[in-house]
């Protein structure tokens, strides 16, 4: 299967063959590759196609990911896209990644916090919030980020930030 022509044509409220393609890269995992290469494709519809494919992948085998951690780390970084950026902010706290590569992605989703795309910044939150777990100078670090989000930022904003105060709050007390 030609991954990248399955995941060209239409426009960007199409997601294409994106579930044919997750399918076939579950069955061929050495495909996965296309799909991270593809997340810099001059075509804005393969790159979103490719991630939103990865992001699905990444929920079943997040180890598939890890030889790619750094270019997944530099793909976060340079892309301003805004379906790349809210696909990589939900890949990257599944995959194992260096210390190095956990700072440089915890610190990218502080900046994605600035994006004018809600989903990229509800996506952000949640990320950072899954890092934190155990981390008790991140959790100072964003928990008054969540308040400042739960009292005025958008409805999608406000909801995820007290989601995500509840859920840091429940597993401080155990």
């Amino acid at each position: 299967m030609d991954l990248l022509k399955a995941l060209s044509g239409g426009d960007r409220r199409s997601i294409g063959q994106v579930s044919d393609v997750v399918a076939f890269v579950l069955d061929h995992p050495a495909r996965l590759a296309v799909l991270i290469d593809g997340m810099t494709d001059k075509d804005a519809l393969i790159r979103m196609r490719c991630a939103d494919a990865a992001e699905k992948i990444s929920v079943r085998w997040p180890a598939w990911f890890e030889p790619f951690r750094e270019q997944l780390v530099r793909i976060a970084q340079d892309s301003t896209q805004q379906e790349v950026r809210w696909h990589m902010a939900q890949i990257l706290p599944r995959i194992g990644l260096t210390p190095a590569d956990r700072s440089k992605a915890v610190e990218l989703l502080f900046d994605y916090l600035d994006d004018k795309s809600r989903i990229v910044t509800v996506s952000s939150l949640s990320a950072l919030a899954d890092f934190a777990q155990g981390d008790a100078s991140l959790v100072r670090k964003l928990v008054p980020l969540l308040k400042d989000f739960a009292a005025s930022g958008s409805p999608a904003q406000r909801s995820r930030a007290k989601r995500l105060l509840d859920r840091m709050e429940m597993e401080a007390d155990r």
